[in-house]
């Protein structure tokens, strides 16, 4: 395999943002109030994730997306590999965000990771730590 097919991204803003830009026009018409701006991946947690293409959503609603556990945005983020016809393996390369929820969510399971590792280790202990 060449090395720039290695380096060559499967999804862009210039080759899906239109599609995507879809959600904008439909959370409008349903009340929503957000917008969404999609952006190359930026390689935050590469080990974690590491998407071709980011999808940020702002605006006065972003709470509808992000509660219970930002079931609604993962609902959108899904829905949209469906649409543009991903296949499972891919899944990974496309990502929804709003308020950089998924940082903080990371952040947030690896503190509780090393709490109960430090549990685990003063104990001698299986702790239920993590949910």
């Amino acid at each position: 395999m060449d090395e720039n097919q290695v380096d060559e991204k499967k999804y862009t803003v210039a080759s899906n943002g239109f599609q995507i830009s879809g959600f904008s026009t439909w959370s409008s018409r349903h009340g929503v109030g957000t917008l969404l701006r999609a952006f190359e991946g930026q390689h935050l947690h590469p080990d974690l994730e590491d998407p071709d293409l980011l999808v940020k959503f702002s605006g006065p609603d972003v709470d509808l997306l992000l509660a219970n556990k930002a079931e609604l945005l993962l609902a959108l983020e899904f829905l949209t590999m469906e649409a543009l016809r991903m296949p499972g393996e891919h899944h990974s390369l496309l990502c929804f965000d709003s308020n950089d929820y998924r940082t903080l969510r990371i952040e947030e399971l690896r503190l509780s990771a090393m709490t109960a590792a430090e549990s685990v280790k003063k104990t001698r202990r299986h702790s239920t730590l993590i949910r």
